[in-house]
């Protein structure tokens, strides 16, 4: 069995092993102590890639792999795993945990394309119902002193960690490949999961977006910074705190001094291991705001949001503009960056 093999045949265990195991010791910003994980070989290719000192953020670092090459080139340890724990084919994803599920829960990029539906088909007060409160927002609102509501931010995804690149540049990335590999039957929860992800990572770009899906930290570094060049760095709010609450705005800063600016926004993908689609689009704002809490106006949370000021390649029947009452290219929409979700944006 060459080496290959064996990493097609341990790669369903990987990513339930990987958070089983727990990541290293790591310093205040994301240091790896063992040398030898990907882990610390993905903070060695930020310091190569990016040029500032800004702090690495944890939230991003600490879905690099924890193991080390040992674990992941050792089959007899995979398969004893296997015995030990019962893995079988991610079953802990459960059917109710669909892409398309999610979706109603976070913030959808797949609704930046054209669709054919008009939006007068749908009745305003009905559409309401179906955006959260919160979810999406004017520009207006990030202003000191609005109470707005808080959408509920909290990742819903199964918890999991990036792949070595190592292992990721040997996997083939097609619908049929993967279904090979996780042995995924036909209209299957995983059959499915892997067919709306791939959609997601192989459909054209929409006007003006710049695309890609990534499994690693080195590769969503190399995106980021083909778009926006080396002195970059990564946001993402700091909690859940406010979720599905009233929220107070505070104090706000404008990256790029609050001017039009370029960014590369990551959001999850439901996936058997740690994949983000990343993208680009025309004519954005990103903002930093303090949120507090109404009554108490206690600090609990530091909100991190994008303006989309270019809505005109949108399907009419995007959520937001069923919450907001517009149409494509008429307003600028605007949302929370949600947990372990990020934006990239240029240093400030």
């Amino acid at each position: 069995m060459t080496t290959s093999t064996l990493f097609l045949f341990i790669l369903p265990l990987f990513s339930s092993l990987a958070v089983s195991i727990g990541f290293s010791s790591s310093g205040a910003n994301g240091g790896d102590k063992n040398p030898f994980t990907p882990k610390a070989y993905a903070l060695r290719y930020w310091d190569k890639a990016i040029q500032n000192t800004l702090p690495k953020p944890s939230f991003l670092t600490f879905k690099a792999s924890p193991l080390t090459a040992i674990h992941y080139n050792n089959i007899d340890y995979f398969l004893g795993a296997q015995r030990r724990k019962k893995i079988a084919g991610f079953k802990e994803y459960g059917v109710n945990t669909t892409f398309k599920d999610y979706n109603k829960d976070g913030v959808s990029f797949s609704g930046y394309t054209n669709a054919t539906t008009s939006s007068a088909h749908i009745s305003g007060s009905l559409a309401k119902k179906w955006v959260e409160p919160g979810k999406f927002f004017r520009e207006s609102m990030l202003k000191e002193g609005t109470i707005m509501p808080m959408p509920d931010i909290k990742d819903k995804m199964p918890k999991r960690s990036f792949l070595p690149r190592s292992v990721l540049t040997k996997l083939p990335f097609s619908t049929s490949e993967l279904k090979r590999i996780f042995k995924a039957s036909d209209e299957s929860s995983m059959d499915k999961m892997i067919k709306d992800s791939m959609g997601e990572c192989t459909r054209a770009p929409s006007a003006g977006e710049t695309k890609r899906c990534v499994g690693s930290v080195e590769d969503m570094i190399d995106f980021a910074t083909s778009v926006l060049g080396r002195d970059i760095t990564v946001r993402s709010t700091e909690n859940v705190k406010g979720s599905k609450k009233n929220v107070m705005v505070s104090k706000v800063k404008g990256i790029n001094g609050g001017k039009v600016t370029k960014s590369v926004s990551c959001h999850q993908s439901l996936f058997p291991y740690l994949l983000y689609y990343c993208h680009s689009v025309p004519k954005v704002r990103v903002y930093e705001a303090d949120l507090l809490d109404p009554n108490t106006k206690a600090k609990i949370n530091h909100g991190v949001a994008i303006c989309h000021l270019d809505t005109t390649a949108w399907s009419p029947t995007h959520g937001a503009f069923m919450a907001l009452g517009s149409g494509p290219g008429k307003i600028e929409v605007c949302h929370w960056i949600f947990e372990n979700d990020m934006t990239w944006t240029i240093a400030n």
